[in-house]
This record gives C-alpha cells, sequence and structure tokens, in this order.
C-alpha cells in the first residue's frame, strides 16, 4: 500500500467523504450501503471481497461502523493523509449541522421540523440498502451454512440477542466448523483483533464529578468511543449511564432528544455527542468548546483503531482461522444490516397521516412510489445517490407543503 499519495487521490477522498458528511442519511446500514455503491460499483477502490473484509474489520473494534469504514476506504486510497481526511471529511459536516441544531435546541427549547423531509428520503435509503445487500450478499454467503448463519443473525436480532455477542459468535462457529485442528502452530497466534475490544474495555470510567468539566467531558466520551459497539440504541444506554445516572447533567428527554437528532441528521448517528457537549456547556458559556470536545473523544477511538488495524487486513484474509472467522463475521454483519433494513423499511412505508392522502391505508403509495422510483433510477440508470437522496428530500418537502 502507497502511504506517500499523490494529490489527486487525496482530493478524491476528500470530495466523496465531505459530500457524503452532507448527504448520507439514515444510519450505518445506509451509510455502508452508499459507501459500497461509491468505491466499488462507480470508483473501482477496492473490490467486492475487499470492500466485504474491510466492513468485517470494522465490525471486531469498538466504534460507529460506517465512521470507521470510511476512514479504511480513506487509508486504502490515499494512505495516513487519507485515513485523516475521510473520517473528519465524514464527520465534520454532520458535526456542523448538529451544532446548528444544538443552538436552536437551547435558545428556543425545540428543533426544527424535520419529518417532512425524512419522509422522502427514507424510502429511497432504503431502495440504497437493498441495492448493496444484493450485491454483498452472494460474496458474503457462500454455501447454505454461511447463508443460514446470516439469516439466524437476522433472527436473533429480533430475539434482541447482543450485536456484538452475534458476531463474535458467528465467527468462532465459523472457525470451529472449518476445522480448527487443521491449522498449523504457525497459525495459532491470537489475531490483534481479537483482544484489541477487550483491552480497550479496561479504560476505567471517571470519578463522579458535580460540577461541569471539559476534561470529564471529553474523557467520558472517550471512554463511550473506546468501548462502544452497537447502534445509537447501545450509545443510549451509555449515555443513560454516564450522563444522566452517574454525573447529572442531562435528563432523559434531553437524551432522548440527542438521540433524535443523530438520527435525523446526515453522517455518523454519533454525532449525538456533538449536540450532548454542546447542552451541557452552554450554562457554562462553553457550548462550542464542549461540542468540539465531545466530538473528538468519541471519534478519536476509532482513527486509532483504524491504523492498528487496516494493515492486518489482508494477513487476516490470507490466514485460515482469520480467513474463516472473518466469513462468519461477514455473514453475520450482512444478516444484522438486513434486519436494521426490514425495521426502516416498515418505517419508511407505514402510512403518516401527516404526509398522505390515504391514511387510512396500512401502507402509503407515495412513499412506495418513491421507493420504487429510486430503484430504477439506481438500478436501471446508474443515478448517483446524491441526487436520489436530493430528489427524495424534495418531494418529501412539497408533500408536506401538500397537506
Amino acid at each position: 500500500m502507497d502511504n506517500l499519495p499523490s494529490s489527486r487521490p487525496l482530493r478524491e477522498v476528500i470530495l466523496l467523504f465531505l459530500r457524503l458528511g452532507f448527504t448520507a442519511f439514515g444510519g450505518p446500514a445506509a451509510h455502508i450501503a452508499l459507501m459500497h455503491d461509491e468505491v466499488v460499483k462507480r470508483r473501482g477502490w477496492v473490490s467486492e471481497q475487499g470492500f466485504l473484509d474491510v466492513l468485517g474489520a470494522t465490525n471486531l473494534i469498538p466504534g460507529p461502523n460506517s465512521t470507521e469504514l470510511s476512514i479504511h476506504l480513506g487509508f486504502i486510497r490515499a494512505g495516513w493523509a487519507g485515513l485523516l481526511a475521510a473520517g473528519a471529511c465524514f464527520i465534520s459536516p454532520a458535526a456542523l449541522i448538529v451544532i446548528g441544531l444544538a443552538w436552536a435546541y437551547v435558545e428556543f427549547g425545540s428543533t426544527p421540523a424535520v419529518g417532512a423531509l425524512l419522509y422522502g428520503i427514507k424510502p429511497v435509503v432504503i431502495a440504497v440498502i437493498l441495492q448493496a445487500l444484493a450485491a454483498l450478499v452472494p460474496k458474503a454467503m457462500r454455501g447454505w451454512p454461511l447463508a443460514l448463519l446470516g439469516a439466524a443473525a437476522l433472527a436473533l436480532y429480533f430475539l434482541r440477542v447482543d450485536n456484538v455477542l452475534l458476531i463474535f459468535g458467528a465467527g468462532l462457529l465459523v472457525v470451529l466448523v472449518t476445522g480448527l485442528q487443521r491449522a498449523g502452530a504457525s497459525e495459532t497466534s491470537t489475531p490483534l483483533v481479537w483482544w484489541l475490544p477487550l483491552a480497550s474495555a479496561g479504560i476505567a470510567a471517571q470519578p463522579a464529578a458535580a460540577p461541569f468539566g471539559l476534561a470529564t467531558l471529553f474523557l467520558t466520551f472517550l471512554k463511550i468511543g473506546s468501548v462502544l459497539y452497537g447502534s445509537g440504541y447501545t450509545l443510549l444506554a451509555f449515555l443513560q449511564r454516564d450522563l444522566v445516572d452517574r454525573l447529572g447533567w442531562l435528563t432523559q428527554q434531553q437524551v432522548l432528544d440527542a438521540i433524535a437528532i443523530g438520527q435525523v441528521t446526515p453522517g455518523p448517528v454519533f454525532t449525538t455527542a456533538t449536540f450532548i457537549g454542546y447542552v451541557v456547556g452552554a450554562p457554562h458559556g462553553l457550548a462550542l468548546p464542549g461540542a468540539l470536545l465531545a466530538t473528538l473523544g468519541i471519534f478519536l477511538p476509532s482513527f486509532i483503531f483504524v491504523a492498528i488495524t487496516n494493515p492486518l487486513i489482508p494477513k487476516l484474509r490470507n490466514n485460515r482461522w482469520t480467513a474463516a472467522f472473518l466469513d462468519g463475521v461477514n455473514a453475520s454483519a450482512l444478516g444484522l444490516m438486513a434486519a436494521v433494513t426490514i425495521q426502516l423499511g416498515i418505517s419508511a412505508f407505514r402510512t403518516d397521516p401527516a404526509f398522505t392522502p390515504f391514511p387510512t391505508l396500512p401502507v402509503d403509495p407515495l412513499a412506495v412510489l418513491i421507493g420504487l422510483g429510486a430503484a430504477v433510477a439506481l438500478i436501471r440508470y446508474k443515478v448517483n445517490t446524491t441526487w436520489l437522496i436530493l430528489g427524495g428530500g424534495a418531494l418529501g418537502l412539497l408533500a408536506g407543503l401538500a397537506l
């Protein structure tokens, strides 16, 4: 890998992830689908298998998966400069938007309405995710055992089995099934990614502090970013424990509002931390420093973990133990991605009386038409996903105004 890139690959990384940072709505599953479309299908930066291996590697370390995927891809395309640029460009637009919403929240006690915008965007996101799944599933689930494993991950997700257990359990199961005993003595060392999450879990929680402090704020989010696996709902549990129960800086409603802001804005869901940093810092005249330090704290571990693990990815694929482990992780990760897509689909196509002239129907005809139109434009005419998302948002706003 060339770690001294020309300015052109670096410029490509900056432009792509800056654009995704402003337009990547829909959460991690949608972000992964968007990146797959851009870097595999449109640009050919990595192969389908290479993309799957990088995606599998992100599931083995703590932190926000889609952000870590962007950092990995930036490193692959443009070396160390690309690693920093991709992550910063993907995170910064969302953080700036969230700071604006946090200002409105502090000043007016509420956030601007985004329902109409999301009404049109969500069906487009479903189309994008389904296209990515259609391309990735045949590569990840080669043969019925891996397909069965992916299906099991999907089902167990809805039974509320922990995501981390599903990811690591699937990897270890495939290692056992493919014949652990056949590995040679030279291959018996434990991969770094197996113990890295356990090491990060040893970071101690900061002691309770009644008064607000920037150092405590930063260290709290640094700890969360270092040990957190899972979705925004997992983040909710950490925020409740640290910010509400331990420090007493937020109410439960404020935490829920923060999670909502992270989910309805483009880019990483973990910019929830930006919102919280602004809100808790505002009464002390430290709103902007609080927002910036909370953002740095929760995302900094991702850059470190990716820098450590990225050079190991080819070795993981070439080693019998870790190749089998990655196969299991990839199958389980796509099963979880499919489960999230089902949840998003129910939300996207369920009738919302505020945006449809057919409030008695269980399924919203306009949302279905937007989704089908996006799928046709994406698959048949190869329309860029950014334009589709912007078009869906515009249609949502028009529907809101019409009603």
